[in-house]
């Protein structure tokens, strides 16, 4: 669990709701059906319509790494690298078979499999490249349906407001329904510009640092696996990728 992730989203949600209750208000005047189905509704529907299912799909699968934990095993898969090496040096690259069978990252794994198979330096980097380049493209197309509903959802809240306001108008005579009116055009109001600034945004740009972070994993991969295809000493494989360990 990211407990910073976690931590920041009830921080933004305590921050706005508190400075409401200094003023005086009660938070259950934020609490508005109507409003909520317009704004969250409405946001949805739009981006449902422009993305396709697929790529809408994958979104929704990215979510739970907002609140997951990012940390990828950089150092062990370093001295994992350094290991093969030496191996792959000492006894060839065949005597990396069993360790590409019972590898469980699928990055890992087709690496693995291209050295036993005897693939150059130059191929196995071509190969892996074109993997990593089209994985990350794919992953980018899922997070970037959190930034098309940011930018929808306070259009959608505007939307909101002056549908608000035309009931209330339209009951101008009847001072409860005219009440009802006027709290679905500020709570809508609201719903839309704190849905895309708390939840929205952040969201796709967390999912786009997290790719981001795990595409530099895979680079550290390529650059290793290519190192031994390149018959490298071990010994100058390691601190080439130790460059790559987070600060």
């Amino acid at each position: 669990m990211d407990k910073l992730a976690l931590g920041g989203l009830l921080l933004a949600l305590f921050a706005v709701t508190g400075g409401f209750m200094l003023e005086g208000g009660a938070v259950a005047t934020l609490l508005h059906l109507p409003a909520f189905i317009i704004v969250f509704g409405g946001t949805l529907g739009a981006v449902m319509l422009q993305t396709p299912f697929h790529q809408f799909q994958l979104g929704f699968r990215l979510l739970p790494w907002v609140f997951q934990s990012s940390r990828l095993p950089v150092k062990r898969t370093i001295g994992r690298i350094v290991d093969w090496g030496s191996a792959a040096r000492a006894n060839g690259f065949l005597s990396l078979e069993d360790a590409a069978l019972q590898e469980s990252d699928p990055f890992l794994h087709r690496g693995l499999n291209l050295l036993v198979d005897g693939a150059d330096a130059a191929q196995l980097q071509a190969t892996l490249d074109a993997e990593l380049s089209l994985e990350r493209e794919r992953l980018l197309r899922g997070a970037r349906i959190f930034e098309a509903m940011g930018g929808y959802s306070p259009t959608i809240g505007i939307i909101g407001a002056v549908l608000g306001l035309i009931q209330a108008m339209a009951n101008i005579s009847d001072p409860k329904l005219l009440g009802a009116g006027i709290a679905t055009a500020f709570v809508a109001t609201i719903y839309g510009v704190g849905f895309a600034n708390l939840v929205f945004i952040p969201i796709g740009n967390k999912l786009k640092n997290l790719i981001q972070q795990q595409s530099l994993y895979h680079e550290l991969i390529i650059e290793g696996l290519v190192s031994i295809a390149q018959g490298q000493n071990p010994k100058a494989i390691e601190p080439k990728l130790q460059s790559y360990l987070p600060g």
